[in-house]
């Protein structure tokens, strides 16, 4: 095992994968001449070339259509946007090409294509640099969705997502890219779809992914402080969601608290609570709560910030609220 950043991860995944497959290329605002945005791609122009390592405009509507028609005629194109809140500009190429081709051309056309790039608050950023739509995409049939939480799983993760024959959208954070962590040394691959327990438990399940993860395990800590032995599952991909894990754990656990920073409406909190009602409801001894961010627009000022997205307080009240109601 190695430390490496949280970027490091991804460059790794990345680089390996076009070492070995020549019909994989990277293309995104400032991903080659200025090493990334986030210097994911740093060094990657010099190794690779400026025919798979692409600088484009501020299009992203275009450099994604691209993406796509290229993964139709055989390329395996990995799209970076700068953050996904600028995907809404491309998310016809998104919604309407990459997720359905498969399925309108009768399986003639897979579109083996990864959208990746910083989704959510990355501090003050304000209302439209900080949203989440991890639950739009996972909202569309013919996309996975990927959200991972640290170097290890980033790695492994997009090595799966560069070669899987579906599109995957596959979302990191702003705020993790310095983030350090353990991974092997050797090549390595983690299947989409599987979650991890993380933290093993009998008292209550605590589910979430991303960089929301280190809410949960920072409130894990805490509750074990108070005597309460908390399960805690990151679920890796929100499309598709590894549902057997967590209703095994809530029958073990009776009780199920879900972090997400998304709002609160149609969430994936939201679908995971109603598939747990419905598949382990006599398990249940205390309603399911969800903590989300507040149903508003994220704003510039810090404290503002602190108070609306989910946070270990919010979590540990929840949590409290669960186990003795």
């Amino acid at each position: 095992m190695r430390e490496v950043q949280f970027r490091e991860a991804l460059r790794e995944a990345m680089s390996e994968e076009m070492r070995r497959d020549e019909k994989i290329f990277l293309m995104g605002e400032e991903v080659a001449e200025y090493n990334g945005a986030y210097k994911v791609s740093q060094g990657m122009l010099d190794e690779f070339g400026p025919e798979r390592v692409i600088d484009t405009p501020i299009a992203e509507l275009g450099f994604a259509g691209i993406g796509v028609g290229a993964a139709m005629n055989g390329l395996r194109p990995i799209i970076e946007f700068m953050t996904f809140n600028f995907s809404l500009v491309a998310i016809d190429q998104v919604i309407n090409s990459a997720a359905k081709m498969m399925s309108m051309s009768g399986g003639q056309f897979p579109v083996p294509i990864v959208f990746r790039g910083p989704t959510g608050n990355a501090g003050m950023l304000s209302s439209q640099h900080s949203q989440n739509f991890e639950n739009w995409y996972a909202n569309t049939p013919g996309l996975k969705v990927v959200v991972p939480s640290n170097p290890i799983d980033a790695k492994g993760l997009l090595k799966s997502a560069i070669r899987d024959d579906d599109p995957v959208i596959f979302m990191e954070s702003e705020l993790m890219y310095g983030d350090k962590g353990e991974i092997p040394d050797g090549e390595y691959l983690i299947p989409i779809g599987e979650a991890l327990i993380e933290r093993d438990g009998a008292d209550v399940t605590l589910v979430s992914f991303g960089k929301m993860m280190k809410i949960v395990h920072e409130a894990a800590d805490e509750l074990a402080k108070q005597g309460v032995n908390a399960e805690v599952i990151n679920l890796r991909s929100v499309r598709p969601i590894d549902y057997a894990a967590i209703i095994e754990s809530v029958k073990k656990t009776n009780r199920l608290v879900i972090v997400e920073e998304a709002w609160p409406l149609a969430s994936i909190a939201t679908d995971i609570s109603f598939n747990v009602q419905k598949d382990a409801f006599d398990y249940l001894d205390a309603p399911i709560r969800r903590v989300n961010s507040m149903d508003l627009p994220l704003p510039y000022a810090p404290t503002l910030i602190e108070a609306i997205l989910p946070n270990v307080k919010r979590t540990l009240e929840a949590v409290d609220s669960v186990m003795y109601r």
